[in-house]
C-alpha cells in the first residue's frame, strides 16, 4: 500500500526515545486518516513516539469499511528498502506488480513483498461486504536492502489455540509453529482471535520488544485496557504476557529484536539518505528503475510524490 497522506514528513528512526530495555507500557495514539473515497486508516506506526518496533517500522490499520459505497483503489507506485506485510480480517485485495504477479489475497492470508533495490505495485479491492485489515512495512537490513525484488503469498499459516484464543503465526516462530515468511530479521507476527471471553499467557522473548494493537474488540494487557486506535509498546525483557481478551476481539502483535541500523522513511521508500529518497523520486518520475504493473486501468494511471522536505 502506498503512504497517501500528503502531508507525508521523512521519518528518522533515531528521532524518538530509543526501543526500552525494561518493560512499560506505552500507549501510542493512532493518526486517523481518510485515503481514497471513504477508507479510513489508523496509522500506528511510524508515531514521534515510537518509529519501530524490530523491523517493523509502517503499521496501518485499515476499515472496516462497506464496499457497497465505496472501495480502495491504489494505483501503481514504487517501494525500495523494505518488506510489505498485508493481511486481511474480511474483503479481498488483487495485488499486482512489476515483477508480473497477480494475486488476491484473501482474509487469513498474506502478501509479502520485497521490494530490495525496486519494484512498483498496485492494490484494489474486490467487491465483497466489508474491507477490514492490515499492512505493515518491515525495513530490510543494510546487507540485503539492495537485492532484487521478489514476491511471495502465503495461504496456509500455522496457528493453534489456547484457552479460547486462536492464535496464528503469520511471521517468526512461536511455540514452534514457524510462519513460512521469508523475513530477514529475528521478528514475530501474530493475529489473535478469541472464541469466547478469555484468559491466557503467552510466551515471549525477553530479547525482543513487542506492541499490541487491537483490530475489534477489547483487551487487557497486563491490567491496561486496550481498544481499536492505540499501539500498546510493551519494551524488551519480557518472558510472558497476560492477557483477558473479550469474545470475539481481534488482536495484532508484533515484535522483534530492536533494529539497531538508523533508518529513513519517507513516501514508499525506507533508505539511509535524504540523497538515496530523492534519488529513487527522481527514478520513478523518469520510468526507471522500478519497473511497470500492467493491468490497472489503462496504464496510465500511477501515483507521484510528495515534495521531500
Amino acid at each position: 500500500m502506498s503512504d497517501l497522506l500528503r502531508e507525508t514528513k521523512l521519518s528518522d528512526s533515531h528521532d524518538c526515545p530509543a526501543f526500552s530495555k525494561q518493560p512499560i507500557l506505552q500507549k501510542i495514539p493512532n493518526r486517523v486518516a481518510e485515503i481514497g473515497e471513504g477508507i479510513t486508516i489508523r496509522r500506528a506506526l511510524p508515531s514521534a513516539l515510537r518509529r519501530t518496533i524490530g523491523a517493523w517500522c509502517f503499521f496501518d490499520h485499515f476499515g472496516p469499511v462497506n464496499l457497497k459505497s465505496s472501495d480502495l483503489k491504489i494505483a501503481p507506485h514504487p517501494h525500495m528498502g523494505l518488506q510489505t506485510f498485508t493481511w486481511t480480517l474480511t474483503g479481498e485485495i488483487l495485488h499486482r506488480d512489476s515483477l508480473g504477479s497477480e494475486q488476491i489475497i484473501r482474509p487469513g492470508e498474506v502478501n509479502l513483498m520485497s521490494a530490495g533495490h525496486g519494484i512498483s505495485h498496485s492494490e484494489e479491492s474486490l467487491p465483497d461486504s466489508v474491507l477490514h485489515g492490515v499492512q505493515l512495512w518491515i525495513a530490510l537490513p543494510d546487507a540485503v536492502r539492495n537485492n532484487k525484488p521478489e514476491f511471495s503469498h502465503y495461504s496456509e499459516l500455522p496457528s493453534l489455540e489456547q484457552d479460547g484464543v486462536q492464535i496464528t503465526v503469520l511471521a517468526g516462530e512461536f511455540l514452534e509453529n514457524l510462519a513460512p515468511a521469508k523475513v530477514y530479521s529475528p521478528l514475530i507476527g501474530l493475529a489473535l482471535h478469541a472464541r469466547r471471553n478469555a484468559a491466557t499467557r503467552l510466551p515471549l522473548n525477553p530479547a525482543f520488544e513487542y506492541g499490541v494493537l487491537v483490530l475489534t474488540g477489547e483487551i487487557q494487557v497486563e491490567q491496561e485496557s486496550l481498544v481499536p486506535g492505540t499501539l500498546l509498546y510493551l519494551g524488551c525483557g519480557r518472558e510472558e504476557l497476560s492477557l483477558q481478551v473479550a469474545s470475539d476481539s481481534h488482536i495484532f502483535i508484533i515484535g522483534g529484536e530492536p533494529f539497531k541500523e538508523e533508518i529513513l522513511l519517507w513516501w514508499n521508500f525506507v533508505a539511509r539518505s535524504k540523497a538515496e529518497m530523492s534519488e529513487a523520486a527522481d527514478a520513478w518520475e523518469k520510468h526507471e528503475r522500478f519497473g511497470e504493473v500492467k493491468g490497472y486501468g489503462d496504464g496510465t494511471e500511477r501515483l507521484n510524490p510528495p515534495k521531500l522536505a
